[in-house]
């Protein structure tokens, strides 16, 4: 059942720009530092690993298809979940599919991540494959998915839900949560924290460039990664901004 059109407010611009800048590991590590250890997904992969995603997330579920429920016929249907998600997804946002980490059909194919693509959206994600593979692959678009599969989506799934929680990656997703994609995958951030850890992530990677620089001249990583109170000292002086 369709849950209709929810607020889904954009992303700050600063914190946006920011995110774009930094790695999921990163991100990753300062989630860990919050206590958060399963925000990164598993399984999903990007088609083109050097376009960088971040957007906020609108969903769509689905559960195991039914013989009776599931034919071409509902493709006509407007208020089919499929259907509906991709005509209401809009700029800035994430189409995040929860198809239960079954690899065994596509859950969406090239016409559709076409279309989710001149509505603006910012990407899509699935736990499952897409179908033509290489024609999403093609689009300028950043695009993650569990592989290729040939099958069309009702041989396997039935489309239930929009934005409501889910389950993508093995990581829970609620409309508005902030996900973040690079060549290494995608990350989940939940909303309240984004910018708070957008600007700790930047820090972080200052640093790190500084201490990869004294790696990169021979020096051990003890006592410079992490920091000890005397590199620290180098650092600030190196970095200003520190």
């Amino acid at each position: 059942m369709s849950r209709g059109n929810p607020p889904c407010a954009p992303l700050d611009p600063e914190t946006k720009d920011r995110l774009a800048a930094v790695s999921t590991a990163t991100l990753a590590t300062q989630l860990f530092k919050r206590g958060f250890r399963t925000r990164f997904m598993t399984g999903v992969a990007p088609l083109r690993p050097e376009l960088k995603l971040v957007g906020v997330a609108r969903t769509l579920r689905y559960v195991p298809m039914r013989e009776d429920l599931d034919h071409l016929g509902v493709f006509t249907d407007p208020e089919m979940p499929q259907r509906k998600a991709v005509e209401v997804v809009g700029p800035g946002e994430v189409l995040v599919i929860d198809a239960r980490g079954d690899r065994s059909a596509g859950t969406m194919g090239n016409i559709l991540a076409t279309r989710v693509m001149h509505r603006g959206a910012a990407g899509i994600v699935s736990d499952g494959p897409f179908r033509d593979l290489e024609g999403i692959r093609a689009l300028d678009f950043p695009t993650y998915c569990a592989g290729p599969h040939a099958n069309t989506n009702l041989t396997i799934h039935h489309p239930v839900d929009i934005d409501v929680t889910i389950g993508c990656g093995g990581v829970l997703v609620e409309v508005g949560d902030v996900l973040v994609g690079d060549g290494d995958g995608v990350i989940v951030l939940p909303r309240h924290l984004a910018e708070e850890i957008s600007k700790d992530a930047v820090a972080q990677e200052r640093a790190e460039e500084f201490i990869l620089e004294r790696i990169r001249a021979g020096h051990s990583i003890v006592g410079v990664y992490p920091m000890n109170e005397a590199t620290a000292e180098e650092y600030r002086t190196w970095s200003p901004r520190a």
